[in-house]
């Protein structure tokens, strides 16, 4: 049920156990800011187990980001819903030290292409952070056009959408 997706360096694979240190590490971090973090290792598991659940309650939910030449997980990327999003948003975060080598941008796309193409979504939302620069410059990147009339789960961020048929490298 819950897909495999690979790209030329990356294999986007379902979470397993051994994935929530690393996870929690990052809630747990300073790093976790733009996503209201720092977060405990108990809020951090609720939303391990939210991104797993997903698959089984909505057929989609987050992706972990796995180099395929050493198989190590450099962070996350997802489809969120329900009752704590308007919309059907794609998310990502990458592990500290993972940043700037295209990671983030690999798995967001195809993961967006998947959402379009297998899971027949028409529209999704980012919901960013105004202070998360690299974030905001990756929807950018994805060829996601900022949306002003969106209802966002936090007044504050930015959301951009992301349409089908809407192409990048």
């Amino acid at each position: 049920m819950i897909p495999t997706i690979e790209t030329e360096r990356l294999r986007l694979r379902a979470p397993v156990l051994a994935d929530f240190p690393a996870f929690a590490g990052m809630l747990g971090s300073r790093r976790s800011t733009y996503m209201g973090g720092p977060c405990s290792e108990t809020e951090a598991w609720k939303w391990f187990c939210i991104d797993v659940a997903q698959w089984h309650l909505f057929g989609h939910g987050a992706l972990m980001i796995e180099r395929r030449e050493d198989k190590v997980c450099v962070g996350e990327v997802g489809l969120n819903a329900g009752p704590l999003f308007p919309e059907m948003e794609l998310g990502w975060l990458l592990y500290d030290g993972f940043e700037g080598q295209g990671y983030a941008s690999e798995a967001a796309h195809a993961l967006r292409d998947w959402a379009f193409a297998d899971f027949g979504a028409s529209t999704l939302v980012s919901y960013v952070d105004r202070g998360n620069s690299a974030s905001i410059a990756l929807a950018r990147r994805l060829g996601a056009i900022e949306d002003m009339h969106a209802a966002r789960p936090d007044p504050e961020d930015l959301v951009f959408r992301h349409q089908r048929g809407t192409s990048t490298p």
